[in-house]
Formats: C-alpha cells, sequence, structure tokens
C-alpha cells in the first residue's frame, strides 16, 4: 500500500511517500480500506518531535480516518466488510489502509459523505469538549476563539452559539478569515495580527474581560490572551501552534480567581460514555443543519508535504483532508 511516514524530525520535507505492507487484522481488529484523512496540527508536532506524547521513528502521521471496512478479525462482532466507518487512531493514517479495533469505529450515517464525515470527530470532540468540559461554558458568557477560521475555531464558534454565549470573538489573521468566523456567527471580529489586538477584546467586553478564551499559538498571543480574561475566566491551551512555549507566573491568576486549563483529546477518549454522549449530540446538530462543517481543501496523499506546509503558513480555513 502507499502511505506516508517520516524517519527524522524537521519540515514537511521530511515527509516521504512510500510503499509498505498493507496490515493484517487479528482478534477484534479491522482493516479500513482508507477514503479520507483528516489533516492537523498535531500530525506537524508529530513532524517536528514536539508532540505532548514521544513519537517513535519511523512514523507514519493521521489519526482521523475515514473509510470502508475492508478486513476484520476472527473476534470482530460488531462490524462487517463493507461498513462506512470513521475513527480516530494513534497513528498511520496516512496510507491507503489502517488497522484499529472495532471498538474505535463509529457508523457514517447514511447521506454524510466520507470528507465531512472525517472533518468532525478530532476538531469536533475537541471544540465541544474545550468549550463545554473544559471551558465550563454557560450561557450568557463571552467567549474568544483564536484560530476562528480553522478546524477547530470554525466549529467553536458554531458551538457557543448553540450553547448560548452572549458574544463570540473570532480572531483570525486575514480580513478573508475574519469574515467567515463571522459567517460560523461569530459576533465580533479581532484580527490577531496587529498590534494591541488584546485591547480590541477588552473594548468589546466594556473592560471586563471574557469568560473562557481557547488558545493554540502560544508565544506572546498566550500572554496577550491572559489580559484578556475576566474574574472566574477559563484559558484551555490545546495547541502550541507558534512552538514557542510561554512562560506562566500561577502567581497572577490568583488576584481574579483565573483558570488556565490544559486539554488533550486522548484523555477524553478514555472516558468511553463521555466521548459516545458527545459524538452523538455532534452528530444530531450536524443532520439538524445546525452545525456545518468547513472543507478547507481536499488533496491527494501524495500532496502530504504541499498540505502540512499550507496548514502551518497559515493559508487555509477549515478542514484539510488527504485522499489515498
Amino acid at each position: 500500500m502507499k502511505a506516508v511516514q517520516f524517519k527524522e524530525f524537521g519540515g514537511p520535507d521530511v515527509l516521504q511517500n512510500v510503499d509498505l505492507e498493507k496490515p493484517v487484522p487479528t482478534g477484534h481488529e479491522v482493516v479500513i480500506e482508507v477514503k479520507a484523512v483528516g489533516v492537523n496540527f498535531a500530525d506537524t508536532a508529530r513532524r517536528e518531535g514536539e508532540y505532548v506524547v514521544e513519537t517513535t521513528l519511523p512514523f507514519i502521521p493521521g489519526a482521523e480516518v475515514a473509510g470502508v471496512v475492508s478486513e476484520v478479525g476472527d473476534q470482530v462482532e460488531h462490524v462487517k466488510v463493507g461498513d462506512r466507518v470513521v475513527t480516530l487512531i494513534e497513528s498511520k493514517g496516512y496510507a491507503e489502509y489502517a488497522k484499529t479495533s472495532e471498538k474505535t469505529l463509529i457508523p457514517i450515517p447514511d447521506g454524510v459523505d466520507f470528507e465531512t464525515a472525517v472533518a468532525l470527530p478530532l476538531q469536533g470532540l475537541s471544540a465541544y469538549h474545550i468549550l463545554k468540559t473544559m471551558g465550563r461554558i454557560e450561557e450568557g458568557e463571552t467567549v474568544l476563539i483564536h484560530a476562528a477560521a480553522g478546524g477547530v475555531g470554525t466549529i467553536a464558534v458554531q458551538l457557543a452559539k448553540l450553547f448560548g454565549a452572549s458574544k463570540i470573538i473570532a480572531t483570525a489573521s486575514t480580513e478573508e478569515k475574519l469574515n467567515h468566523a463571522k459567517q460560523m456567527g461569530a459576533t465580533h471580529l479581532v484580527n490577531y495580527s496587529e498590534e494591541g489586538w488584546e485591547q480590541k477584546v477588552l473594548e468589546i467586553t466594556d473592560g471586563e474581560g471574557v469568560d473562557v478564551a481557547l488558545e493554540m499559538v502560544g508565544g506572546d498571543v498566550f500572554k496577550q490572551t491572559l489580559k484578556c480574561l475576566a474574574p472566574f475566566g477559563r484559558l484551555v491551551i490545546y495547541g502550541v501552534a507558534s512552538r514557542v512555549q510561554p512562560k506562566l507566573y500561577p502567581s497572577y491568576l490568583m488576584g481574579k480567581n483565573q483558570s488556565v486549563i490544559g486539554f488533550f483529546l486522548p484523555q477524553i477518549m478514555r472516558k468511553q460514555k463521555l466521548f459516545q454522549n458527545s459524538l452523538k449530540e455532534l452528530l444530531s446538530y450536524l443532520q439538524s443543519g445546525q452545525l456545518k462543517l468547513t472543507i478547507g481543501g481536499v488533496y491527494d496523499l501524495e500532496d502530504a508535504k504541499k498540505v502540512h506546509e499550507l496548514l502551518e503558513g497559515r493559508q487555509t480555513k477549515g478542514k484539510l483532508i488527504l485522499k489515498p
């Protein structure tokens, strides 16, 4: 089978198109013929050797996969060959075939194509749990969403509205991206590539600050976002796209009873009931038309290097997808 892997850490150039043996299922495992793979910042962090858990080389990135079950192990009970499924796996999604446990598989509803299905799990579950589980958003609160035209951002804007946020402040680096966030439901727009953007956020909130902030850039953006928090505000970190780890002085949080919270989706996945219930809720929003997924581009698997360059260059909006 064709796959994309890297044997050393570095920039997009380390990604190699290779031919590997097709995986074979045993026990409760299944093999999926991959029809669509989601591309995420976690993939670039893996490639750089800066992911939150160790990356063993050689490594095939790709955690978000949609496709058709092509083979099953001898103990598989709940799925069959031909089923359309979507799943989150640890790695090895950038390939024509992927192997996983049947317990991780989620049926794709009728009328939903592979590209739409693969755009939901990682970003959808992340946006949902960053806002609700970790951010503890309540009706009437104010939310600040960075990179609001990105995969998590576009969904988070819509969910914040569904969850009853009174003000949804979206940030992005271009007018085009900000307009996209507005179409998704953002009530206020701020260009965070302009100096002093945090003052604009404070002006929008009449000096009070925001109740919940979604932060995945790191560096100076983290420091500026902290200045935007209201008393009892919660800042949820779900990435460090700048690769610059910010310094945090815990005593700074004491004066206003503020919180800085880390989010890592695999921990949510370990709580089966929490994962299943939230995914069902997301699917219901999708099927009812209350949630719309933005596909930023669909590319051939062999173009993984180009897609990583686009993602890291902030030249995209919505979900980027690879197709074997």
